[in-house]
């Protein structure tokens, strides 16, 4: 198999997928305040995350993430192989890897304040962590098919499982899919310690939700096989075009089946592994075609600053108060100057463009936080 360059695409998708993180939502929605029209006002509620079932654009980053790492692991794998890296010292990698963010996820929310009863242990990062470690050890010890049927087992499982069986605590006759009567929350309740972050009754970061969430990135390891795949006749082009075949047929089938088993975020449903799942590929396709087949790099500069610290100012926005500080520091006297409109935007720009300019630094530096 021949040499493959680096993906550039990964690093753009992965800094666009962060954007919305560091002020990109905030920008989108100040622009709704600015300009009140219907077109705004349907960008601005796209990024807020639906309150139960349904989907927003919001609540495709996460899973658009950890896509994108399991995209990765193909890439790094062979190259780890090629380096002459041992089978058991990769495996070594890969748990340390889900061990770490896990960690991270946890002093991430607070672990430093030794306040454990009111902490809460779940986290995005450990569950990227953890989801990535678990397909990457399955990516690893089966085979192209066994890997297709073990997405397809863990979906069909997860619906059988919580889609038809309530919380032994619920009352009589509750929707097992409801907040209040799924097994999600239930073994949420039962095992996370410290506090759950929807009111007491289920951490959309959960247990349980770590199942589903391991297909989520084996999904993005099938894509990243497929790319690195060699086969006559079989070119970028070609690979583009079956990506966005597969990815609406993601949709489709992740659109069917949330008639019985709805599209839901805080429960990781199926149905929302494969709509994500086929968004997911879709925008792979379209930024891997543009920037890696055409090789139109020029524009994507910008969020490959991003991307390839994405983990860096994920953690530093809450470590260094950007949120709040940096905006009024560098733009504070410009924003009181303007309309009361225009200044949630100046002020979302002010946080924005100094959190890039950082991540551009270190970039210059050549500095990458690696897990």
């Amino acid at each position: 198999m021949e040499k493959q360059q680096r993906l550039q695409s990964l690093d753009a998708l992965r800094g666009f997928d962060m954007l919305f993180i560091m002020g990109g939502a905030a920008i989108v929605k100040a622009l709704y305040i600015l300009f009140p029209n219907g077109f705004f006002e349907a960008m601005a509620k796209s990024m807020e995350h639906a309150q139960w079932n349904g989907l927003s654009h919001h609540d495709t980053i996460f899973p658009l993430f950890l896509f994108i790492a399991g995209i990765s692991f193909p890439f790094s794998l062979a190259k780890q192989t090629e380096n002459g890296k041992s089978r058991s010292s990769i495996f070594k990698t890969v748990i340390r890897r889900g061990i770490v963010l896990t960690v991270m996820g946890i002093l991430y929310n607070g672990f430093l304040d030794f306040d454990f009863a009111n902490m809460r242990f779940a986290s995005v990062l450990a569950r990227i962590g953890l989801a990535w470690m678990f397909g990457a050890l399955i990516y690893m010890n089966a085979g192209h098919r066994a890997r297709i049927i073990t997405v397809i087992s863990i979906l069909v499982g997860y619906w059988l499982l919580i889609g038809f069986i309530p919380a032994p605590d619920a009352p009589p006759g509750t929707d097992p899919l409801s907040m209040q009567g799924s097994l999600v929350g239930y073994f949420d309740r039962l095992f996370l310690p410290g506090i759950i972050y929807s009111g007491g009754i289920l951490d959309p970061e959960g247990i349980l939700g770590l199942i589903p969430s391991i297909a989520t990135a084996l999904l993005g390891m099938l894509t990243g096989d497929y790319i690195r795949m060699q086969r006559e006749g079989l070119s970028p082009q070609k690979k583009v075009v079956k990506m966005l075949i597969y990815g609406t047929a993601l949709i489709i089938i992740g659109c069917i089946w949330s008639l019985v088993f709805p599209i839901n975020k805080n429960l990781w449903t199926s149905s929302f592994v494969c709509v994500v799942g086929g968004y997911s590929l879709i925008m792979f396709a379209v930024f891997y075609y543009v920037i890696d087949v055409k090789n139109h790099r020029k524009w994507s500069f910008f969020f490959e600053i991003i991307g390839m610290n994405s983990i860096t100012i994920y953690c530093v926005q809450l470590i260094m108060g950007y949120r709040h500080d940096i905006p009024n520091f560098f733009l504070g006297g410009i924003t009181k100057m303007l309309p009361l409109t225009a200044q949630p935007l100046m002020s979302a720009i002010g946080y924005t463009i100094p959190c890039w300019l950082l991540l551009y630094f270190l970039y210059r530096q050549k500095i990458f936080l690696k897990v």
